[in-house]
């Protein structure tokens, strides 16, 4: 890495890493906490297992369906003016979640929610490919979403916490949809000021460090011409676009449905206090975040996605199953750990494949499209497993289910022929 390179995205890094992680952050947590909530919120409203996990995936359907339009939004009128908008509207209905007294309110809560999210995860991705090269992107992905794994590191214990309140005669979940609701909008009011659209944009650059940059990105882009899906149409027509689609959703499936129900397992597994749970919960999360990071880095050096892919969706595969039949609680979330550890991993390498050959309102659409597909997952997952539970006392069956379905994401990425490009490549 010579000087310019060096000093360039060291601005980069330090300019939109750390922003868009809390962002990030502030969503995940929103997004999962029902997870939490579910601890007290299933008993006072006598929510059935199916219930709650038809609410907790009914999440993506209003995700699915304003997903592409969302991001077409973003690549028309700048990242700063949508993503602050997407910000305050998931605030606004992540605090109104409060008001849920039914299922039927709890359906439409988590519905609003979706759509109100809707377009942010492929926002994001499709932003960063405005300012980092196709050879330095997992790395930068990998930091972005480990917040992910932080934001249930940090929230599960909060999150237990903010359970035991009990202010103005409203129950400890409600406040903790409200407080954890705030900041999404606190920061969406100042989003248009701290992000920069362009690299030709950022003032915060040498004249220099921008025509490095974007000769960089232009190369990008001249190097997978041949093979590139630049436009709405070739991306709802593209046969790759639509089996990264399914294979995130396969991933989904086990990504979310552990997000949403290992406070519920634990629970159960340990019968500790909620504010515990909160604790053991952040165990498996804070040794995710520490393998995307490691991953994403190694990844980029040795250029190697598909096969990296395979391997962590695999092992994560059988470790989950392992820990379901595992009748010791320690070794049990032994092998958790490792099981998250290795699906949280491969998310930044997996977004590196469709960066190879998407370009453009392509990029714009096909992301979108992959990741509202791949939600279709996490409506699965939470819901699949709700459904287990609905006639099995235990969370075996539903465990080793998620193992199976992971190992069809990993097989549907090996059984890929290798492109005869360095562009047009799932590896």
């Amino acid at each position: 890495m010579n000087h310019l390179e060096s000093s360039t995205m060291r601005k980069v890094n330090r300019r939109l890493v750390p922003f868009l992680f809390i962002a990030y952050f502030i969503n995940f947590l929103d997004r999962v906490n029902v997870g939490f909530a579910a601890l007290k919120m299933n008993q006072e409203l006598g929510f059935s297992p199916a219930v709650y996990g038809l609410g907790a995936g009914i999440f993506f359907i209003g995700y699915f369906i304003f997903e592409v339009p969302s991001n077409m939004a973003l690549h028309r009128v700048g990242a700063r003016i949508w993503l602050a908008r997407i910000m305050l509207t998931w605030g606004l209905v992540a605090m109104g979640t409060a008001l849920i007294t039914s299922a039927t309110t709890f359906y439409l809560a988590r519905f609003l929610l979706g759509v109100a999210e809707a377009g942010f995860v492929p926002g994001i991705l499709l932003y960063l490919s405005y300012w980092y090269p196709e050879r330095l992107r997992a790395s930068a992905v990998s930091k972005v979403w480990a917040a992910t794994a932080i934001a249930v590191v940090i929230g599960s214990p909060v999150s237990g916490a903010l359970l035991s309140l009990s202010w103005f005669d409203l129950s400890g979940w409600k406040w903790m949809f409200i407080l954890e609701g705030i900041p999404a909008v606190l920061l969406g009011l100042i989003t248009y000021t701290c992000l920069t659209d362009r690299p030709k944009n950022a003032t915060w650059l040498t004249p220099e460090e921008q025509q490095w940059l974007q000769g960089e990105l232009e190369a990008d882009q001249r190097a997978k011409q041949a093979v590139s899906v630049s436009r709405l149409s070739d991306a709802l027509r593209s046969p790759r676009v639509w089996l990264l689609s399914l294979t995130y959703a396969t991933l989904g499936c086990g990504f979310f449905g552990l997000n949403f129900w290992l406070p519920q397992i634990i629970k159960q597994a340990s019968g500790v206090s909620n504010l515990a749970v909160g604790f053991l919960n952040a165990i498996p999360f804070l040794c995710a975040a520490v393998a995307m990071v490691v991953v994403g880095r190694w990844s980029d050096r040795t250029g190697q996605r598909r096969w990296l892919y395979v391997a962590g969706v695999l092992i994560g595969a059988a470790c989950l199953t392992l820990s379901a039949l595992s009748t010791n609680p320690f070794l049990a979330l032994a092998l958790m750990c490792v099981a998250m550890a290795s699906i949280w991993s491969v998310i930044a390498v997996f977004w590196s494949l469709p960066a190879a050959f998407l370009s453009g309102a392509g990029a714009a659409s096909g992301m979108a499209l992959i990741n509202s597909i791949g939600g279709l997952g996490g409506f699965v997952g939470p819901y699949m497993i709700g459904w287990v539970r609905s006639s099995n006392s235990n969370y075996v069956e539903a465990l080793v289910l998620l193992s199976g379905i992971l190992v069809v994401s990993a097989l549907l990425v090996a059984s890929t022929r290798p492109a005869s490009t360095a562009t047009d490549r799932l590896q």
